[in-house]
């Protein structure tokens, strides 16, 4: 082959691979912002959560004994902690205060159960809209490729929010009856 068939050959390939790193990094920077806004979600309803918890001990004060008002006290104002892997820990041990709540504190107001199952429903469905965005970004950013040619610069990964939220019971709470 000739020296000009293989400029024409060179020259496709590299115009082929500036083509896919420019649609990647726009597809890169849709996702970094999918991520963002669905953290600002998980965030905004994580923080919902937490201030119906602290209502809750307060407004339950007069019916729960002491140390379970301070122990869901401590599970909210814990829940607020700065976005770290405690952060998970803190918002399972809330998780698992309000369902033991929820279970064992039958005269609850109606219209609090419904608000924290809908509260929780709504975290489930933030947590799982974050961990897709999460999931996405980290298979196009793990690429062989986009990896090679560092097309994350330098950007940290971003993590799974990943905490127990199951709340079988709240959603039961919620819909019994009482509502």
């Amino acid at each position: 082959m000739d020296l000009s068939v293989w400029a024409t050959v060179v020259g496709v390939v590299v115009l082929l691979l500036a083509a896919w790193t420019a649609w990647t990094l726009a597809r890169l920077r849709r996702l970094e912002g999918r991520v963002d806004r669905a953290r600002t979600a998980l965030e905004t309803q994580l923080r919902r959560r937490a201030a119906l918890a602290d209502e809750v001990a307060r407004s339950g004060a007069a019916v729960l004994e002491p140390e379970r008002t301070a122990r869901l006290a401590r599970a909210a104002s814990g829940a607020r902690l700065p976005w770290t892997p405690d952060r998970e820990q803190a918002e399972n041990v809330l998780g698992r205060e309000l369902r033991e709540l929820l279970r064992d504190l039958p005269g609850m107001p109606p219209a609090l159960a419904a608000d924290l199952a809908g509260t929780a429903q709504r975290v489930v469905l933030a947590r799982r809209f974050y961990n897709d965005a999460v999931r996405d970004t980290r298979e196009l950013r793990g690429r062989r490729l986009s990896r090679v040619l560092r097309l994350h610069g330098r950007r940290p990964l971003p993590r799974y929010f990943d905490i127990d939220d199951s709340y079988d019971e709240l959603a039961g709470t919620a819909g019994s009856g009482r509502s």
